[in-house]
């Protein structure tokens, strides 16, 4: 890991003595799609904004390569979104490569929600320290993670403080709209789901729902705990279970197949977050539930 990482270190000091280029517009290197999204919406086109983790990748396992490390080079600046598995793995290692680089926390001030165990994933060492990591997932943590990004950026560039402001107050107000619309339809709707991957938690902490996660401890479940599984979707009377595709969803279809309920593909990992999230209240409307 070391070679490995002061290799990349030399391709980064390489590529920021040699390469040119005519776009001076400055660039912000975040964590994930979501957090571009919002990154975007505020900086308009004062930044350059770049993920880390590219749409259809899991952010638990995921690892940059040597390009993305002469981009970050380059950045004004890193936001992380603050728990999610990638950031657990790099952002040390990625702190040490650049030194002068700022980071910023954009979960900081949300209210998070601890899990009763460390979740440990497939393929890495890393866990969440008891932290549940998707924040981005609920209109409440959105609208503190927006504030925190236009404290950012106005560190960055005081000048077009006045500039940020108004882009804030546009979010806020689009972030605002989304959870009325959420409300609305989550008037008549299932109040308890299943899903693969616990991305939900936030989500359903606003709006008093109840997630089941697949997933046992961060991974595949066995086959007691399948069985525990599908006498719950009995017992709560579940008709959905989300999956997402970064993940396999053999099991999350064994179940729906056991019981007759539909399988509901989500992304909440998606940079149109207002669409995603209001997609998922969608879908868990019983009024447009096929009789």
């Amino acid at each position: 890991m070391k070679k490995y990482l002061m290799l990349l270190f030399s391709i980064t000091l390489f590529a920021s003595c040699t390469n040119r280029t005519t776009d001076t517009t400055p660039i912000l290197t975040v964590t994930i799609e979501p957090l571009r999204y919002f990154t975007e919406t505020i900086a308009g086109d004062k930044f350059k904004v770049i993920s880390m983790v590219p749409d259809g990748t899991s952010p638990e396992t995921y690892d940059p390569t040597p390009q993305q490390l002469v981009a970050l080079a380059k950045s004004s600046a890193y936001l992380q979104i603050g728990h999610i598995g990638f950031e657990q793995s790099w952002i040390e290692k990625l702190k040490d490569n650049t030194p002068k680089l700022p980071f910023y926390d954009t979960s900081s001030g949300v209210n998070l929600i601890h899990a009763t165990c460390s979740h440990t994933h497939k393929d890495t060492d890393h866990t969440h320290n008891g932290v549940e990591p998707h924040t981005w997932n609920s209109t409440k943590n959105a609208h503190i993670i927006a504030e925190n990004i236009y404290k950012a950026l106005c560190e960055l560039d005081e000048p077009n403080s006045t500039y940020y402001k108004h882009r804030l107050d546009s979010l806020n107000n689009i972030i605002s709209e989304t959870n009325e619309e959420i409300r609305s339809l989550l008037t008549n709707a299932d109040k308890t789901f299943m899903i693969y991957h616990p991305a939900l938690t936030y989500f359903a902490r606003d709006y008093g729902l109840t997630q089941i996660s697949i997933e046992e401890a961060g991974k595949e479940p066995s086959p007691s705990h399948l069985q525990e599984l599908i006498r719950t979707c009995e017992k709560n009377k579940i008709h959905i279970i989300f999956v997402q595709k970064e993940f396999d969803i053999h099991n999350a279809k064994m179940i729906a197949d056991e019981l007759g309920v539909e399988v509901i593909p989500i992304n909440p990992l998606s940079y149109h977050w207002k669409e995603e999230m209001i997609q998922i209240a969608k879908s868990l409307n019983t009024s447009n539930k096929r009789i």
